[in-house]
Order: C-alpha cells, then structure tokens, then sequence
C-alpha cells in the first residue's frame, strides 16, 4: 500500500494493542456472557446495562474515568504503584482503553453463543455422568466455540478503531500510544498530510471491515443456521 516505516510502525502498533485488548478482555467477557445468559439474581437487569455503558457513554468520559481511576492517587493506580507498574502514557494503557471500549461487544457475541447451545444436550451429558466442569468442556464450549471467536474478532476490530478514549487516557504519543485512529487524527493536522490520511484511512477500513464479516459470519455459524446476528 505504499506505507512508509513510520506507518507501518503505527500498523504493528495498533495490531499489537488490539491484540492485547482483546486477550485481557476475553477472560472477562465470557464471565459476564455466561452470567447474564445462564443466571437469575437480583440486579441482573443493573449489571447488563453497566457493562454495555461503554456503548452509549461518550468516548472521552471512558478515557477521563479511566485516567481517574489510573493515576498514581486512583484506585488502580495506587495498587499498581506497590508493584512499580505506570499504565499512563504507555501502550499498555492504550490497551486498557481499547479493552474497556470493546468488551460490550464481545460479551453481546459470546452471550449469543450460549445462549444457542440447546441445554438439552447439557442435560444428556450430565444424564451420561458427565459433571459440571466436563460437560461445560466437551459440549458448551465446543458448541459456543464459534460466537467466543466471533467475539473475540469483534473486539480486535472495535480496539482498531478505537479513538476518544485512547487520546483521553493515555494522549497521542509516537511509537508509544499512536495507533491508526490516532495516526490519522495526526496527519489530519499537518500542511500535506491527505496522502498519509488516505494510505491509513484505507488500511483502517480495509482491517475492519474484514473483522466484522469474520465476526457476523462466525456468529450465524454459531447459531447453528437460526440467523443469529451480532450486529
């Protein structure tokens, strides 16, 4: 595509932190998918919303709550000062960012996966003497399998995309915090800067379109031909 070094520092980057986001943010978000798909309790209604605010809530509010809860006197930030570990500035931050931004629609994928498993077939294997935990490896997860990586593509996708809350938390640093979105954002500000704009602009598109039919096509699989939808 006729990227220069320097963009194509900025694509590994941003495919690096993506991957990052996603890898961190996927342990969690099968735990919430699996507790609003599975469980009743009080507040359920409560917790589903909280962790799709990242949806609605604006970009730049994420990225301020998370510099709050970050710094060296948040919460965070102070548990992970005991250790010497800074996320603020860094790409691990931009990470973080990312992951936040992400993880609704990752939980929203892998939920519809479960909850397009037929429990009867995890009643026939617990029948069988299969316990809690085999059941759950041989039969769930194999069948929930496709919407988990559709998630989990959904995700990358949504991290490569990510803007406000990236810029906000963690600024606009070069070869430490500038990914795609923040790249283009860059040269957008520069005298001569549309032909890095549309080199990247196009690379962005290109990357996320792919993720998202990989992502819609691995969620209908998921739902075993009924036309489940992630999107």
């Amino acid at each position: 595509m006729g990227l220069t070094a320097e963009e194509w520092g900025i694509v590994v980057l941003s495919l690096e932190v993506s991957l990052a986001a996603v890898l961190g943010a996927l342990p969690v978000a099968f735990a919430l998918a699996w507790v609003l798909a599975r469980l009743r309790f009080p507040g359920k209604l409560l917790l589903d919303g909280l962790v799709h605010l990242p949806l609605v809530l604006p970009p730049v509010v994420i990225g301020w709550l998370l510099l709050v809860a970050f710094a060296p006197e948040g919460p965070a930030g102070r548990l992970l000062g005991l250790v010497g570990i800074s996320v603020l500035f860094r790409w691990s931050g931009a990470a973080i960012a990312a992951a936040v931004m992400a993880l609704p629609l990752m939980v929203r994928a892998i939920r519809l996966s479960l909850e397009a498993v037929d429990p009867r077939l995890e009643a026939a294997a617990r029948t069988l003497g299969a316990g809690p935990w085999r059941t759950f490896r041989t039969v769930t997860l194999p069948l929930a399998a496709p919407g988990v990586l559709a998630g989990a593509v959904l995700g990358f996708a949504r991290s490569l995309g990510e803007f406000g809350a990236t810029i906000t938390f963690v600024s606009n640093i070069p070869d430490e915090t500038r990914t795609l979105p923040l790249a283009i954002y860059a040269a957008l500000q520069l005298p001569g800067g549309d032909s890095t704009v549309w080199r990247l602009a196009a690379l962005a598109v290109a990357l996320s379109l792919a993720a998202l039919v990989a992502s819609e096509a691995l969620t209908r699989a998921s739902g075993n031909g009924r036309g489940s939808h992630v999107l």
